[in-house]
């Protein structure tokens, strides 16, 4: 599927708070908890958990939410398709940061460890 103009608008106005309890429900549907929702969030994005509660309740944009990001440098391990989009393949970098939280959330509720999840790579023997 190719990302339009008109997507990466939306993406950019939708709020963080308004898809925040959707991840929360998700995870915690699949048996995960919030806790470790935070931490790949955190892992991301930087945000420990006081400054994300800021960011919910300031009804922040996901423009802003990731303006104000520090992402992690593995960031760009995280590949696949979500929603319909191959993630390596989105030209947008607002869009593609994104479809790297819902790939995060989606891998976390479908059960990957976390140390998968977090991109954490293996030292030598």
């Amino acid at each position: 599927m190719k990302v339009t103009a008109e997507h990466n608008e939306r993406m950019a106005k939708l709020t963080f708070a308004s898809v925040y309890p959707h991840y929360v429900t998700k995870v915690e549907k699949k048996g995960r908890t919030k806790e470790e929702l935070h931490q790949v969030i955190t892992w991301l994005t930087g945000f420990d958990d006081d400054r994300l509660q800021e960011l919910i309740d300031q009804k922040v944009t996901f423009e802003t939410f990731f303006e104000q990001a520090t992402m992690h440098p593995n960031a760009h391990l995280i590949k696949g398709v979500i929603c319909g989009y191959r993630i390596e393949e989105i030209d947008n970098t607002l869009t593609r940061q994104v479809r790297y939280l819902d790939k995060l959330v989606d891998e976390l509720a479908k059960g990957r460890k976390m140390e998968k999840i977090l991109r954490v790579e293996k030292k030598e023997k």
